[in-house]
């Protein structure tokens, strides 16, 4: 981990107090994210065919994750059950990828911090994908490992040849973040 910025935070006396945040590299947040097996997956299309959101719930799933697919428009989606939001999923989740647009992503990160879930990856590869900054730094704030940016087939246990290689063409160019 690298130190990073310091936040202010105000103690139990009442006192603010600056706590340091800590950065860790993108390879082990995403170990740290893809460690855990029950994973929902925001943005999951009824219509599959060319959603990025699909296809991660898809390699998870055949990777052997128990994997919830989340759209409040759906019932079902990829002949599983479509949960509406978050609080639906039986069980609750270990982690919360979004790969929703950017504008509803304030929205899950709020579910998550009300469902105490502390890991969330917003998908990005093509275009800006699912990263908010308001976000990403509401979550940070209350405590969430965020990873905005990437996608979780980059990373082993679930990468393939050609997620490796649009990693490294996204870490040069800022679409995977180097530290989260």
């Amino acid at each position: 981990m690298v130190h990073g910025s310091s936040e202010l935070k105000t103690g139990d006396d009442g006192d603010d107090e600056r706590e340091e945040v800590l950065m860790q590299g993108i390879k082990q947040a995403a170990t740290g994210f893809l460690v855990h097996r029950r994973i929902a997956v925001t943005g999951v299309s009824r219509t599959p065919k060319g959603h990025g959101s699909n296809l991660v719930y898809q390699r998870l799933r055949q990777r052997g994750y128990e994997v919830f697919a989340v759209n409040p428009n759906a019932d079902e989606v990829e002949g599983d059950p479509c949960y509406h939001d978050l609080k639906s999923i039986p069980g609750g989740v270990e982690g919360v990828i979004i790969g929703t647009r950017p504008e509803f992503a304030e929205d899950t990160m709020r579910e998550c911090v009300g469902l105490g879930i502390e890991r969330v990856w917003m998908h990005r590869s093509f275009g800006g994908g699912s990263v908010s900054d308001a976000a990403t730094e509401y979550g940070r704030r209350h405590g969430i490992t965020v990873i905005d940016g990437g996608c979780p087939l980059m990373f082993a246990p679930t990468a393939d040849a050609g997620h490796k290689v649009m990693r490294a063409i996204f870490t040069a160019t800022g679409k995977v973040p180097r530290k989260v």
